[in-house]
């Protein structure tokens, strides 16, 4: 049976790590948080009491968490010192590439094979194991990595070499944030101007404007049942992780030299929904903001 060490535990790793689980695997998770462990529990995975222990045994580790730092702690402190030589080593969090490609070679200075995975697709789909996954590393690992995501996984592409992942990752959702702002904007003008959000939603949907902020993620209640603009914006992708992921995108930008001004205004839109109390809200709740209904934080 293979041995997958899964560590954290989050919205996203908490999924992750139950699809691994029902593919059969013998999954022993760590998290700091007790409450999270114990559903990992619940859903097939074993409880570790140390990063330490979880990976002693691993064919696979798997990473999900917070930022970089985090990542350069656990893999430099407890992961390479700990895990066996032969354990294929992939981080699924959301980081800066420099740190990306720092970890990649201290992994493979100590002999292991290492690939930066981040994912796009939110709570549910990886609850369903649906995630897109963007893959940095060596070409030659690539068949193993796929093998090993692939309970989790809708679809797993190759970006590059270590790093690629992530640029792949912050570029995309550079996009994503940038579009469902223009598409609440012009939600919120439609109502301004007296036309129904329905009806606008079948139009554009059918017009230039069609884009998946719009058609697969409808900031506005109603056209779209699974959206969550339906439930309140309540679960989905975290406006601060939006934040998070579009502030990334700036510093990597600056670092390269790279021209992303819509970027930067999405971002410093993002940072005002978050301190007016929408950081805990679906990013799509942005519609509230320029709608001037801001959510209160849940």
């Amino acid at each position: 049976m293979t041995r997958v060490a899964f560590i954290g535990l989050g919205n996203m790793g908490g999924g992750m790590a139950a699809n691994q689980a029902k593919a059969g695997r013998e999954v022993m998770a760590f998290d700091l948080s007790q409450a999270a462990l114990d559903k990992a529990a619940g859903a097939g995975c074993a409880k570790a009491a140390s990063v330490a222990e979880a990976v002693k045994t691993a064919d696979a580790v798997i990473t999900m968490l917070p930022a970089g730092p985090h990542v350069r702690q656990v893999y430099a402190e407890q992961i390479l010192p700990n895990a066996p030589k032969s354990a294929l080593l992939i981080d699924s969090s959301t980081i800066d590439v420099e740190s990306a490609r720092a970890v990649a070679a201290q992994a493979k200075a100590a002999g292991f094979r290492f690939a930066d995975a981040p994912v796009s697709g939110g709570t549910a789909a990886a609850d369903a194991g649906t995630l897109a996954f963007m893959v940095g590393c060596d070409e030659a690992d690539f068949a193993a990595v796929e093998e090993m995501i692939a309970p989790m996984s809708r679809v797993t592409m190759r970006a590059g070499d270590h790093g690629a992942g992530q640029a792949a990752k912050i570029c995309n959702n550079m996009v994503l944030g940038i579009s469902m702002i223009g598409v609440c904007e012009a939600f919120a003008l439609a109502e301004k101007l007296g036309l129904e959000g329905e009806r606008f939603f079948e139009i554009a949907s059918k017009s230039s404007g069609q884009c998946w902020s719009l058609t697969s993620y409808c900031p506005f209640p109603g056209p779209v049942p699974t959206a969550p603009s339906n439930r309140g914006y309540e679960g989905g992708f975290a406006t601060a992780m939006m934040l998070k992921d579009l502030k990334l995108a700036q510093d990597a930008a600056a670092k390269a030299g790279a021209a992303t001004p819509l970027g930067g205004a999405a971002e410093g839109l993002y940072a005002l929904f978050d301190r007016l109390g929408g950081g805990g809200k679906d990013f799509s709740a942005i519609l509230e903001m320029l709608r001037g209904n801001a959510p209160q934080a849940s």
